[in-house]
């Protein structure tokens, strides 16, 4: 059911944000939408996620009214910070959003578009367990404005997904793509490296297997084991094995070249695509330091500089929203300092980097280090960008800890 939310200042039940607040008219704003349920919740996975047993009381076919309420509420407190800006990337995430009929993920949208306005050639992705993604389930998605489908494969390899608990049928990946294909939307397929008994060859074969389905872009993430999860305790007790560093590595060297052979280029240190427009635009939003609203259970938002996120139950956000309530747990407004660190954090780990001038203090005077490690790239930096070389991309931690120490 995910990691414990933040500590923070309470939230007051109108949902208003600190006096001052200021939302800039020129800042993108995107839109999350979280859909909490799985049918089964997979052993790594720590996302704020619940199988149907774990609802008490709360209810998936009432799930897009409730989100709704929020949305009504969040135009509200929008309108009382700044002129309202459409939404230039909308991310149905989760979870598994395609466990919701499509009509109702259709509303939702609806919805985000009558409150704020989608803007003209806006991205809108859903993601989706691929044994979910028939022909009639693309094609009515594709009508209700959505452009992108981003697939949960994570692995073409059957003992590898079982490693997981992954239960799709791995050659429903192919029939997802198609369907989506046909529908006229953009494709991303999801992999994750590093499952306990995942041989180099067999994230081999899912890289070409990948590569095979000509998707638009690719996300390859490291398998992390999060404290609290099934997997955890798994290694804890000495059941299945811990990720081998070395091995996860070379996984990393392996997928990288593949890509880069197939066409695509990396633009984040987990992702690649075939070109500029096909980067996935919503999370870059992230990445740069955007503005977004996070609907739903648990859910993350940043607007003008404040952080908040919701309370984590489905039914503890039904019960306050149909009081009439923010359905927000806490927030904060990070310091100078928090905000630095951050923003290293995250432009160092985009394509374009981040600029030199925006190191502050000793951190500045690691860059030539960095430099001879063969960590950045020494070019970039002549013109004042700080960009990863590969090396760079697997030690991404290192860097940020020498460039912000």
């Amino acid at each position: 059911m995910g990691a414990a939310l933040p500590l923070g200042e309470p939230v007051p039940a109108d949902g208003s944000f600190p006096a001052g607040t200021r939302a800039d008219p020129a800042t993108a704003f995107g839109v999350y939408l979280h859909v909490p349920f799985c049918r089964v919740r997979c052993g790594y996975c720590d996302f704020n996620t619940y199988t149907s047993d774990e609802l008490r009381g709360a209810r998936q076919d009432q799930y897009a009214d409730t989100l709704l309420r929020e949305v009504a509420l969040a135009r509200q407190i929008l309108d009382g910070i700044g002129p309202r800006r459409p939404a230039a990337t909308v991310f149905f995430g989760g979870g598994t959003p395609t466990l919701l009929p499509p009509g109702d993920l259709g509303r939702m949208l609806a919805g985000v578009r009558d409150a704020f306005g989608i803007a003209d050639g806006a991205e809108v992705t859903v993601e989706a367990n691929p044994d979910t993604v028939t022909d009639a389930v693309a094609a009515e998605l594709a009508a209700s404005g959505v452009t992108r489908l981003s697939i949960g494969m994570q692995s073409a390899v059957p003992h590898v997904l079982a490693a997981l608990d992954r239960t799709h049928d791995p050659a429903n990946v192919r029939t997802a793509v198609a369907a989506a294909r046909a529908a006229g939307l953009d494709v991303s397929v999801d992999l994750i490296y590093g499952a306990p008994g995942e041989s180099l060859e067999d994230w081999r074969t899912s890289v070409r297997t990948a590569v095979d389905l000509a998707p638009d872009h690719v996300s390859a993430y490291a398998l992390i084991i999060e404290d609290g999860t099934k997997l955890a305790r798994q290694i804890r007790r000495g059941e299945v094995p811990a990720p081998d560093d070395d091995l996860q590595a070379d996984m990393y060297e392996l997928v990288d070249d593949a890509l880069g052979a197939a066409g695509f280029e990396w633009y984040e240190v987990s992702n690649w695509a075939r070109s500029d427009e096909q980067r996935s635009r919503h999370n870059l939003a992230y990445w740069q330091g955007t503005d977004w609203w996070g609907f739903g259970p648990g859910a993350h938002s940043h607007i003008g500089g404040v952080r908040f996120w919701n309370v984590k139950h489905p039914a503890a956000y039904a019960q306050r929203l149909a009081s009439r309530e923010s359905p927000a747990a806490g927030r904060e407004v990070p310091d100078v300092a928090a905000r630095t660190l951050e923003n290293v954090l995250l432009r160092t780990r985009i394509r374009e980097g981040l600029p030199v001038s925006e190191v502050l203090g000793e951190g500045r005077h690691a860059v030539a280090t960095l430099i001879a490690d063969g960590l950045i790239d020494g070019p970039s930096a002549i013109h004042g960008r700080i960009v990863l070389t590969r090396r760079g991309r697997l030690l991404a931690d290192a860097v940020v800890r020498a460039l912000t120490d």
